[in-house]
């Protein structure tokens, strides 16, 4: 039984961030994004989530969190639950919205003030280079030849939360924190140890099941539902996806076993190498037959070493 609320519900990141009495709390999580580039955000004023095209023709926005500061400047926050097809896109047609919203009549002279988009992630993006293992990324207009920003008002920010491996003994700074409990509220019991802030006391108080009233309770219910619902649905399409590459694997033998010898020898690294491949493969290359879920270590001419079962959570 959990103590807390999930905050990658609808329900539960609207309750922790975007309530006129979670304020506060959003304001300290921006700032711990932000403050180094743009300056203290003191003050913060919820704006309409649901935004409308510039005619009927065009289409909706429908925003999980958008705010303004004290400064005009404007935060859409997006919590997604799972990877989707065009996200980049989609997020870069948000911040369209704020931006069009800055032109008014009369002498307008295009001055803008910056805009934000906020996602955080339930999941990792494929990134260019598979060396990316930062947690946090900040995408800017830049000129492609010096690398210097083009454009500094309009920022987007990717927290991709799974890549935070910290254990609670290891938290150092308020960002580590804030990551700690948003990847992992849901499975505490009890407040950690070295978590003892005023701003993390209130979202942990804020978070507690046992203080929703009943309606709050059913919401949260039915919004953990679809929240499990999704994840049911992407396991099942990644388990549909390891049936199909099996068979793949099997048509395709004698290639990839060959492909596969003539990688893991040009092999040069001292570094451990991690090859995912279908079983009908791992048989051939060492004799060894092995079940859903385990993984074979072998050394470079494939004698096994070591067996060992692994979950995919």
């Amino acid at each position: 039984m959990s103590t807390y609320i999930n905050p990658f519900t609808d329900f539960g990141f609207k309750k922790l961030f975007g309530e006129e009495s979670a304020k506060e709390l959003l304001i300290a999580f921006l700032n711990e994004l932000l403050s180094e580039e743009q300056g203290i955000i003191e003050d913060i004023t919820y704006l309409n989530t649901e935004q409308f095209g510039s005619s009927e023709e065009h289409r909706k926005a429908f925003f999980d969190l958008y705010c303004r500061n004290q400064r005009g400047e404007h935060f859409i926050v997006e919590i997604q639950r799972q990877k989707q097809k065009n996200f980049k896109e989609r997020l870069i047609y948000y911040s369209t919205f704020p931006i069009q919203q800055q032109a008014i009549k009369g002498d307008w002279i295009f001055e803008q003030t910056a805009v934000y988009v906020v996602a955080i992630m339930d999941f990792e993006l494929e990134h260019t280079r598979s060396s990316n293992n930062s947690v946090l990324s900040r995408v800017q207009l830049l000129n492609t030849e010096t690398f210097d920003v083009f454009y500094s008002k309009l920022t987007y920010i990717y927290l991709e939360v799974p890549k935070f491996k910290k254990a609670e003994h290891e938290l150092e700074t308020l960002f580590d924190k804030w990551l700690f409990l948003l990847r992992n509220m849901e499975r505490l019991h009890n407040i950690p140890i070295n978590i003892k802030e005023h701003i993390f006391m209130k979202f942990l108080e804020k978070a507690e099941l046992a203080k929703l009233s009943d309606d709050e309770r059913f919401k949260y219910e039915r919004s953990l539902k679809v929240y499990r619902d999704d994840l049911l649905v992407m396991n099942t399409k990644f388990e549909e996806g390891l049936d199909n590459g099996i068979v793949i694997g099997e048509k395709n033998k004698t290639k990839q076993i060959k492909e596969l010898k003539e990688y893991v020898n040009e092999w040069n690294s001292s570094k451990n190498l991690v090859l995912i491949t279908h079983y009908v493969t791992i048989l051939e290359v060492t004799n060894t037959a092995v079940s859903s879920g385990e993984m074979v270590i072998t050394d470079k001419n494939f004698n096994v070493l070591q067996r060992q079962k692994i979950s995919i959570n």
